[in-house]
């Protein structure tokens, strides 16, 4: 991360909707079909590790469909870094790739990635794209049953908060793309970039619970408003 970042970044599900991926929230989500208590915490997987597996396995063999790819938001922000390099940083509350895909290699995965396990014994995280097992075996320790997939789970910490709040503390701009307002300590980076005096945005289908925390609100698909804002903050930072 820079030391000071004009444009922080903060994408939620709502952007890889449109790539085909389910959301986890809205009316037919993920979590109208799975109870999260079931599949979305220590808990779950340490009462059955199995089912846990074949939840996160249906969502990675959904990434690897053909016709989930990046789309013109994700592609937009690829190309905001671009112009930016260091002044903007990117953080996705989203376990997918499309961010990696469409081009943006420095970004913070704060609630992990479906592509990666990690081991609960010695912590080593590797990459995965095929299914996982409770028989698989670490690569690093060799021990077996101790995978889990790479993924913040509802009671623990997201990972990079100090880098994340640093950041946000010290931005001109700060923008929400696609998400609800709800989970935290998300939902609370709008408040705290706006107390900081930095310009607040937000592009949502439906409004988000945190909307008060936003300055400007931008109504729409993201792959309808994200490729205008970014071209005008292409214009603002060039």
């Amino acid at each position: 991360m820079a030391d000071s970042p004009k444009v922080v970044v903060l994408t939620g599900a709502g952007i890889s909707v449109e790539s085909g991926l389910p959301s986890y929230r809205s009316g037919d989500g993920l979590w109208a079909e799975f109870k999260l208590e079931e599949v979305a915490t220590p808990e779950a997987f340490a009462s059955d590790p199995e089912r846990v597996h074949r939840f996160y396995n249906q969502r990675r063999s959904q990434l690897r469909l053909s016709g989930v790819q990046p789309n013109a938001a994700h592609l937009a922000l690829s190309e905001l870094k671009r112009a930016l390099g260091d002044r903007m940083w990117l953080v996705t509350q989203n376990v997918d790739d499309l961010h990696e895909r469409s081009g943006v290699s420095n970004l913070l995965h704060m609630h992990g990635e479906i592509l990666k396990s990690r081991c609960n014994d010695c912590g080593s995280i590797r990459r995965v794209e095929s299914d996982m097992s409770v028989a698989d075996r670490c690569s690093n320790c060799g021990k077996s049953g101790v995978l889990r997939p790479h993924i913040v789970w509802f009671g623990e910490e997201p990972f990079g908060m100090e880098e994340i709040w640093k950041a946000v503390s010290g931005c001109d701009v700060f923008v929400a793309i696609g998400t609800s307002g709800v989970v935290e300590p998300a939902a609370s980076l709008a408040s705290q970039a706006r107390m900081v005096g930095a310009d607040t945005y937000c592009m949502t289908t439906e409004p988000p619970a945190n909307l008060g925390s936003f300055q400007t609100y931008l109504r729409g698909r993201a792959t309808e408003t994200v490729p205008a804002w970014v071209e005008d903050m292409k214009g603002r930072f060039a």
